[in-house]
């Protein structure tokens, strides 16, 4: 049955009408007094956000429109664009953790963290270091400072929209340079390279560099004075200051050491066209590689060294200004590390700064490591021209991964060919037939014979038989002969079909096949056939997907080695400590002779997995 009606004219049916109007009213009152708020807040100049909150707070009946509020909140909480998020180097997971632990060995704990913090996060402002580190904002600055001393991080400065009422404000963002961290383990390839080319003076110069991440000529004079001060005690010091500078220049003509980038550049937000244009070329350029490319010097002045660069004033007045100079052998925190410093190009002496050119040694030991492949698939004929072709066209190369060689005439080739004791046997004929080995087309009759080389080719063949040789000692000889079948030529096979080209049992190679797929090495369709009710699989090779995985796989394997090589090196401190004021009998040197047998041989294992390291993250 159904329950009473209540008339209009009932009691209880009155006071639901009285309710419902006052609710009403006041709906009506504080939708009345929100539109005056909004209308005065328009009409007046915003206040500052904190007495925004207090008025706001004060005030029970005053509150911010609801758009104004969502507004407030998104910018009390507002993170870094998603452009600025992105890192500049795609590291892999173990390449992260390599970095880290070369940090953590070089500088210590606290500069590891915050390296971290900026690999694993992507690019951040010191505020937000100092929120997930957790760290003291005085750890953080001194932390930052190290790290941009020695060329790990960069920092730059871009505008950001401000808060509610508030105008933009500038915001410095620093980003982690992965590839510049991984560097600092290839130290010794470098100090090789600069030590068979120019000998030990440039080397000790280079040395410098390595060691403080950042010199001033006048610094690295400084430091040659106090670690040879028997030179400057018997009166050669003119002597002394004319070698350093001719060595000087000799580092910064081969490119060895460039001019620091600048500190903090300043990024303009990009205008509506600008990205409209980017749209439309798809051609999507990082926060991260924009910041990069304004640091860097122009390259008029990259590797220039002015003629007044070192004076006797500046070293007179330098003796007289700073009679306790730095160490050597300590990180030189004091004239580069102040953070009032207006620019990381030039010290607080207005003095330009210098550093290792890292670029430049990637490409001399990439041109290494083709001359390697080039000598072991062809001769050492074809290596020496291949030589011969990257010193001529050494000055004309205008980035690292370049995909061919600079066009040269035959004769010039050949010539080249002939400053080097190998290749004064060499026949016209016989350096043409070498680079038509290399893959060069022979020029057609009436034209100047001009060659070029791929160097994209050389290295992806590089890269294939390493991954071929890791396969097969992970997957067996019939798992090799799949991969080299799908590996040849990118397209999707049949199961049958490879089963039979590559003469292996069907069962056997369907197994394979599923664990490769399974490790993401390969792609798999099904196609279904509708007469007969089946299906059919195709395979391809994942190859993007392997590469990174055998690049990832190989900062594994060298984060193991450094950890290897510390707890070796603990252990031979202990030994050490427990033989200190003992005789030297034979148990004793036996003991010292298998701890540096060990080191060796670690070294020498860390040195070969860093070049394979190299050709598939660098070259």
């Amino acid at each position: 049955m159904r329950g009473p009606t209540l008339s209009p004219c009932s009691p209880g049916n009155k006071k639901q009408r009285a309710r419902r109007g006052k609710r009403q009213t006041t709906n009506l009152q504080e939708t009345n007094l929100n539109h005056q708020h909004s209308t005065t807040c328009q009409a007046l100049p915003a206040p500052p956000a904190a007495e925004h909150r207090a008025s706001a707070s004060r005030s029970p009946h005053l509150r911010l429109p609801s758009t104004a509020c969502a507004e407030h909140r998104a910018s009390a909480s507002r993170a870094p664009p998603s452009a600025v998020r992105r890192s500049t180097d795609m590291a892999s997971p173990h390449g992260i953790k390599l970095a880290v632990h070369l940090i953590s060995s070089y500088f210590g704990d606290i500069v590891s963290k915050v390296c971290e913090c900026l690999l694993r996060k992507g690019t951040m402002s010191q505020a937000q270091v100092v929120r997930f580190t957790e760290l003291s904002k005085q750890n953080v600055t001194n932390s930052l400072l190290v790290l941009i001393q020695h060329n790990c991080v960069q920092a730059f400065a871009i505008q950001q929209p401000g808060g509610f009422g508030e105008a933009p404000k500038i915001v410095t963002q620093y980003t982690a340079l992965h590839d510049n961290i991984i560097h600092h383990m290839r130290f010794p390839k470098f100090l090789q390279i600069v030590s068979n080319e120019f000998g030990q003076d440039c080397t000790e110069i280079f040395e410098g560099l390595l060691q403080h991440g950042r010199l001033s000529l006048n610094q690295i004079m400084d430091r040659h004075k106090d670690k040879h001060k028997d030179l400057v005690t018997n009166g050669e010091n003119s002597n002394t200051t004319s070698m350093i500078q001719e060595n000087f220049n000799r580092l910064a003509q081969a490119r060895y050491i460039e001019r620091c980038p600048a500190h903090e550049p300043f990024l303009e937000p990009l205008e509506e066209g600008a990205k409209k244009r980017m749209a439309k070329s798809k051609i999507t350029q990082t926060l991260e590689a924009r910041a990069l490319a304004a640091a860097a010097p122009m390259e008029s002045l990259r590797f220039l060294v002015e003629a007044d660069t070192l004076s006797n004033e500046a070293l007179d007045n330098d003796g007289k200004n700073s009679p306790n100079r730095d160490i050597v052998g300590e990180k030189r925190k004091h004239d580069s590390l102040e953070p009032e410093t207006e620019s990381w190009a030039t010290n607080k002496n207005k003095e330009i700064l210098w550093r290792a050119n890292f670029e430049e040694f990637v490409r001399r030991l990439r041109h290494k490591s083709c001359i390697s492949h080039v000598i072991t698939c062809m001769d050492s004929v074809a290596g020496i021209i291949l030589s011969a072709i990257f010193e001529a066209c050494r000055k004309d190369e205008t980035k690292v991964k370049m995909e061919k060689t600079v066009p040269l005439p035959l004769e010039t080739i050949f010539e080249e060919a002939m400053k080097s004791e190998e290749g004064r046997s060499l026949t016209l004929e016989r350096v043409r037939g070498s680079l038509a080995q290399m893959g060069c087309e022979l020029p057609s009759i009436g034209i100047d014979e001009v060659y070029s080389i791929d160097l994209k080719k050389i290295i992806d063949q590089a890269q294939t038989q390493e991954v071929e040789s890791i396969l097969l000692k992970k997957y067996g000889r019939e798992a090799y002969r799949i991969f080299r079948l799908l590996s040849e030529r990118e397209r999707f096979y049949e199961t049958d079909r490879i089963s039979a080209t590559t003469f292996v049992e069907k069962k056997d190679a369907l197994r394979i096949l599923f664990q490769l797929w399974k490790d993401n090495l390969l792609h798999m369709e099904r196609i279904g056939i509708e007469p007969q009710k089946s299906e059919t699989m195709l395979w391809k090779l994942n190859k993007r997907s392997v590469w990174e995985q055998v690049s990832d796989d190989m900062c594994h394997a060298a984060l193991n080695l450094k950890l290897r090589l510390h707890h070796e090196l603990e252990q031979a401190k202990d030994i050490l400590r427990v033989l200190k004021g003992k005789s030297l009998g034979d148990e004793v040197m036996e003991k010292r002779r298998r701890v540096g047998d060990k080191w060796k041989v670690l070294e020498s294992s860390l040195m070969i997995l860093d070049d394979a390291i190299m050709l598939f993250h660098n070259f």
